[in-house]
């Protein structure tokens, strides 16, 4: 007899809508199915064998993330299938930072109503999310909250699980002033500082449908562009040249991410103009009269990630990550100060 309660139905959590969530999500999961995996959606717990071919001293690195009040923008727009691919995106470029492969994902859907429809929707995005960083969807959860959000809202977390040999974590301690910081191009806004984007465009469902000129799109369709996944260009770097440190570039911008892979007595001098800011981003500033001390506190201004060589390995490094099919180019270069960042 399959599970059915009525008077659960009545307190608005329908177990039925669940069961058939998870069929419609099926072929999204089959889609990112490794060899380690071995078990299918539905346990109790995923189950990953993992593979230490090759790594004498395994390290398992995990991460955590959500996808913030961008999904606000996913709301007024009704259009699901990509904020899955930014939670998968927060989570895999932060464990890539020490140089760990991304194995596996889980995700975590609350909603104040199941729609089947739209919880495929979700996962499909956070299917494509790991197919991009060649890591298994192994399981998740749909939490149906009546009464605790709206019935057409929901929120999306998501956790990783990536491995690393102990020998090849990056050390950023082997820095040294004048070796060069790289920028890796982002995408747009990515998943942060959307509080913020909201106030300044006074976020409507009419707004975000007004084609922008300088952005060559709609607001919204630009707002909404996923987060980039830099798991193979980062993967074919570390392959080509010794990396001293990566920093994802998330909230609290180039100020606040940036010192978290330098040590004492070393900071990262930008230069201004090597910095290719994204139109999006002039668009805020303009818009919000949004100082640009602020800007660069807050948005990843056109870097998802910021890399550190050797000067030496600069161009090498710079063709492997084009290579892998990302934008980079050198922003600037590590200088003795404890200030952190100097943009100049």
């Amino acid at each position: 007899m399959k599970s059915f309660s009525e008077s659960y139905k009545e307190a608005g959590v329908d177990v039925t809508a669940g069961y058939k969530a998870v069929e419609l999500m099926k072929a999204h999961v089959a889609r990112t199915m490794t060899k380690g995996v071995m078990s299918g959606i539905g346990g109790f717990g995923g189950l990953f064998e993992l593979d230490v071919t090759g790594i004498s001293k395994p390290v398992l690195v995990s991460g955590t993330d959500g996808v913030g009040t961008k999904i606000k923008i996913a709301f007024l727009l009704d259009r699901h299938d990509t904020v899955g691919i930014d939670c998968v995106a927060m989570c895999v470029n932060d464990v890539i930072c020490c140089g760990a492969k991304p194995q596996f994902f889980l995700d975590y859907i609350a909603c104040g109503k199941n729609f089947p429809e739209k919880i495929a929707q979700i996962v499909s995005g956070v299917a494509e999310g790991c197919v991009q960083a060649e890591c298994a969807l192994i399981g998740g959860e749909t939490a149906e909250h009546p009464g605790l959000m709206p019935e057409d809202e929901y929120d999306l977390a998501g956790f990783t699980v990536g491995v690393v040999d102990k020998d090849k974590i990056l050390d950023p301690t082997t820095q040294k002033a004048g070796d060069v910081m790289i920028a890796i191009k982002s995408s747009g806004v990515h998943s942060n500082g959307f509080s913020l984007v909201r106030k300044v465009f006074s976020v409507t469902e009419q707004n975000l449908a007004r084609h922008q000129s300088d952005l060559g799109t709609t607001l919204g369709d630009c707002l909404l562009t996923p987060t980039k996944i830099y798991v193979k260009a980062v993967m074919s770097l570390l392959d080509a040249v010794n990396v001293k440190s990566i920093s994802h570039i998330t909230g609290g911008g180039f100020y606040e991410n940036i010192p978290r892979s330098l040590p004492a007595g070393l900071s990262a001098k930008i230069e201004r103009n090597a910095v290719q800011v994204l139109p999006i981003f002039d668009l805020i500033a303009k818009t919000g009269k949004i100082p640009e001390r602020d800007m660069f506190n807050t948005f990843n201004m056109g870097v998802g990630m910021a890399v550190v060589v050797d000067k030496n390995d600069a161009d090498k490094a710079i063709s492997a990550i084009r290579a892998a099919g990302e934008e980079a180019y050198v922003m600037g270069e590590l200088v003795e100060s404890d200030e952190g960042v100097i943009i100049c």
